[in-house]
Formats: structure tokens, C-alpha cells, sequence
């Protein structure tokens, strides 16, 4: 069973002003960066067929029609379609930084900001890693663990664990935490993830 160690969490980080709409920028610009954007359709170029004329001008009693690939006829080709495009954008640190302060301030008000010694012993144990996270707080709950680089334990005891999403100190981020309900730091994790953040806002003020 996972220890809950008692810490101060620090105001800065921990208790700033939560901006929903700030997160809600981070948040949308973040899933932009994730889209591949690899869509494509073909226009009326680049489709397989012919361009001969399908029928005569006059005398049909049908529409005059140029093309049997435009736009308007079956299997023709698209037009004003998709194409292959970036939708990353652009987010300052300083904004990012803000939003992850927020959200997680936002968490440690509700008390959804749990600091445990470790989550498992000395072998990787998925059995352990969700006995210790009940006990934190019951069933139906989407948990965020947070991690040290060297945890190599909780990432493998964790991995096939529907309901738990476990990231490295340095990799947490604003939507991660938003659609978590509870984030779970072990000791290591916590202290790799403050030394993270004195590092970026050292960069900050330089």
C-alpha cells in the first residue's frame, strides 16, 4: 500500500490563478499540434478518367456537360477539398507555464493532488499500483501519475491499467492534467517535477 507523504505544496505552483480560458487556449492548441494533418482528396487534375466530352452539345434534351471528372458528377474529382496542412500553434512558454499552474492549482484546491513514497515496492506489480490507487481515493476516477525518469517500477506496473495515465516530471502538461480527475506524484516524481519548474522559470527570467 502506497504511503501519502506529507508535503507544502509550494503557492506558486500550487495555488495561482486559475484561468479557464488561458487553459482552454493551451488545451485547443495542444490537440491542434497532435493532428497529422495528412488529409487530401483529388481535384478534377488529379482523378483517373477521361476528358472527352460524354455526349454532344444539342439535341440530347440532357444538361450540356464538358467532362465526365468535374466536380459535380460521380467519381469526379473535389473541389475546395482538404490538403495536407499543419494546424500547430503558436503557444508561448510563458503561456503554457501559466496553464499547467492553474490547472493544477485548480486540483490541489479540490484536493485531487495526492504525493505518495511510492506506489510499488521493489518489483513492478500492476495488482499493487491499483490497490494503492484506490485506496487514495476509491473507484471511477481517471488517475494522472506522475513520475521520475528512473521510476522504471510504477511505469511498468501501470502501463495496462485503463483508467491510469503515467508521465515523466518533465512531460506534464495542462491536458493531460484536465482530463484527469485526481494526479497521483510519487516523492521522486514530485521533487524531479518542482527542479523542473525552478529550472523553467529561471529561463523565464533571464
Amino acid at each position: 500500500m502506497a504511503k501519502k507523504v506529507s508535503v507544502d505544496l509550494p503557492a506558486e505552483v500550487f495555488d495561482a490563478k486559475t484561468n479557464v480560458t488561458l487553459i482552454h487556449q493551451v488545451v485547443v492548441a495542444q490537440q491542434a499540434a497532435a493532428r497529422q494533418g495528412t488529409h487530401k482528396t483529388k481535384t478534377r487534375a488529379e482523378v483517373s478518367g477521361t476528358t472527352a466530352k460524354p455526349f454532344r452539345q444539342k439535341g440530347t434534351g440532357r444538361a450540356r456537360q464538358g467532362s465526365m471528372i468535374g466536380p459535380h458528377q460521380i467519381g469526379g474529382g473535389v473541389a475546395h477539398g482538404p490538403v495536407p496542412r499543419s494546424y500547430a500553434q503558436r503557444t508561448p512558454k510563458k503561456m503554457k507555464a501559466a496553464a499547467l499552474r492553474g490547472i493544477l492549482s485548480d486540483r490541489a484546491r479540490a484536493g485531487r493532488i495526492h504525493v505518495v513514497d511510492a506506489l510499488v515496492a521493489d518489483a513492478p506489480s500492476t495488482k499493487a499500483a491499483r490497490e494503492a490507487l484506490a485506496g487514495l481515493g476509491g473507484q471511477d476516477r481517471n488517475w494522472l501519475v506522475v513520475i521520475d525518469r528512473a521510476d522504471d517500477n510504477t511505469a511498468l506496473s501501470t502501463r495496462n491499467l485503463p483508467d491510469v495515465h503515467t508521465l515523466y516530471a518533465d512531460q506534464l502538461n495542462t491536458y493531460d492534467v484536465v482530463v484527469s480527475d485526481d494526479v497521483v506524484f510519487t516523492q521522486a516524481g514530485y521533487d524531479a517535477f518542482l527542479a523542473h519548474q525552478a529550472g523553467a522559470k529561471k529561463e523565464e527570467t533571464q
